[in-house]
């Protein structure tokens, strides 16, 4: 099954939802950074969410940032999503390892740690719209969930969940739902959803089982008039390239780069968020010194 996403409404409109399935997507992201168990989940977890508020953003050109500030040792975490179901992202430290937590599982909130969670929504103004919360426990979930209610004002039940096979650290499931109240929300839909979420069985166990972005949703809305407005692919995409590093090391300046050039050796710069390397030889760098000085206006 491929990584995908749905978007639903519920009780006349007062319910939002998302459900998402990530397995493919968290997978690839483990290869290319060679993470620990634990922070594939960490990374997972906060990957799915961030597709989830992408995709609820309007404008094409529309980019979504999380980034968890934080001081536990996996020493930060940030993930961007579009309104088109692209995510990449990235950790500081990929390898942490921590005995699990009370109930046996990953230690996603050990690895996180205190900190704070800046939620940066880029639409096309002169500066990016900035939400800043603290970390709660470094779950992922409950962090977006206080955000959510604290800096948009939006009461949310947020889900997010990664299970990785110990054996050889690959993927099984992974994905996440969000579902919101609208304003003047009934309290009888409340009280019927606060039931439905304490009762529904975590993320990853719905997907194990069989589960779909769909059939989650409706077991947790089903007494409520579900209908799914919308399903969308996601996948794990960096918009890297040799052209747009280039252009980086032109916007270095003539003086660096003549210092690279000094050195007598290939440069290889790495990509945070895929861990691509792009290496480039002292006569690839000349050229570029080139092209920089034509851009630099003489006196």
């Amino acid at each position: 099954m491929s990584d995908y996403l749905v978007r639903a409404t519920a009780a006349n409109d007062f319910v939002r939802a998302f459900a998402v399935t990530t397995r493919d997507l968290t997978d690839e992201a483990r290869k290319r950074h060679g993470f620990s168990p634990t922070v594939s989940a960490a990374l997972g977890r906060a990957m799915a969410g961030a597709l989830i508020m992408g995709a609820d953003m309007k404008g094409e050109k529309d980019l979504l940032t999380l980034q968890f500030l934080c001081e536990g040792p996996i020493g930060g975490i940030t993930v961007t999503a579009d309104s088109h179901g692209n995510v990449k992202g990235f950790a500081e430290n990929p390898d942490v390892y921590l005995p699990p937590n009370e109930y046996g599982k990953l230690d996603v909130g050990g690895a996180v740690g205190s900190g704070r969670l800046r939620v940066l929504r880029d639409i096309g103004l002169k500066e990016p719209y900035v939400g800043e919360v603290e970390i709660q426990n470094g779950e992922i979930a409950q962090d977006l969930t206080y955000y959510f209610a604290v800096s948009e004002q939006i009461p949310s039940v947020v889900a997010l969940g990664v299970l990785v096979n110990m054996k050889d650290n690959s993927i099984l499931q992974a994905g996440g739902y969000v579902i919101q109240l609208m304003p003047d929300c009934p309290e009888e839909v409340i009280s019927q959803l606060e039931k439905a979420c304490t009762a529904a069985e975590p993320v990853t166990t719905l997907l194990q089982n069989g589960g779909t972005p769909e059939s989650i949703l409706e077991g947790i809305l089903k007494d409520l008039g579900m209908h799914i407005t919308e399903t969308m692919p996601v996948r794990f995409r960096c918009d890297c390239s040799r052209e747009r590093v280039e252009k980086a090391l032109i916007a270095m300046g003539p003086k660096e780069l003549r210092s690279m050039i000094l050195d007598g050796k290939p440069v290889s710069l790495n990509c945070h968020f895929c861990n691509t390397d792009y290496e480039f030889t002292v006569d690839e760098l000349t050229a570029i010194l080139e092209k920089a000085m034509k851009g630099v206006k003489k006196p």
